[in-house]
């Protein structure tokens, strides 16, 4: 199977610092997108796969730290490391009980931002960019099912959806979690259950589960 980029989320409000991170990731070879804001980063991370992510503590509109709270209840395990000015022990240990994996003052080497990334790789095998879908695997870096026939089309909504699920694969989605997680929030909570039906009709009926009075949760597939 051809090698993929590393899908690494970059949400940094100072332009400058973003324009030369962005430009030496990308060299490191990673496939780096970038956000400007707590809420531009809140809404990647939950509709698109990230095998890292590098999150800046002071965001405007929603800080580093909600950002990363706000991901870790709604199942996103992807690996953080925050970037801060702050350098105090009580504001490391805040940043790590918020969620974070690892803690970076500015300023900083560059240098050590690119091996801290690496050892965050080596210490999450996980985040090798697969989720299980039952006897299919969901290819989170090009976001696509595939199954011993090949691969299966989705939509981008479908698979937002079928991300969401499968990234916590325990837990019961209301519609109104879905709807935030994956559409847009004019979206009546009725596309949740379109984009639902169109889900099993493509990977059978099994592949979502509803919870009677609750929502939906991954199936069996």
């Amino acid at each position: 199977m051809e090698t993929v980029r590393p899908r690494l989320l970059l949400v940094e409000d100072d332009r400058a610092l973003t324009g030369l991170l962005a430009g030496l990731l990308a060299e490191e070879g990673y496939e780096v997108d970038v956000a400007g804001d707590g809420h531009s980063g809140l809404h990647h991370a939950l509709t698109r796969g990230y095998q890292l992510m590098v999150v800046d503590r002071g965001l405007p509109a929603l800080d580093g730290l909600a950002l990363v709270a706000r991901l870790r209840a709604r199942g996103v395990t992807c690996p953080v490391l925050l970037l801060t000015a702050r350098g105090s022990v009580d504001d490391r240990v805040e940043g790590l009980d918020a969620g974070a994996e690892d803690y970076l003052v500015k300023p900083f080497e560059v240098a050590e931002l690119l091996a801290r990334l690496r050892a965050l790789r080596r210490r999450h095998p996980e985040v090798a960019g697969w989720l299980p879908l039952g006897r299919r695997r969901l290819d989170v870096d090009n976001r696509r099912v595939l199954d011993g026939a090949g691969e299966i089309p989705l939509s981008g909504r479908e698979f937002g959806v079928l991300h969401a699920l499968a990234g916590r694969p325990t837990k019961v989605f209301t519609r109104a979690e879905l709807l935030s997680a994956v559409f847009d929030n004019a979206d009546a909570p009725g596309t949740v259950d379109a984009c639902v039906h169109h889900l099993r009709r493509k990977l059978g009926r099994d592949a979502v589960r509803t919870v009677h009075g609750l929502g939906y949760r991954l199936g069996p597939g």
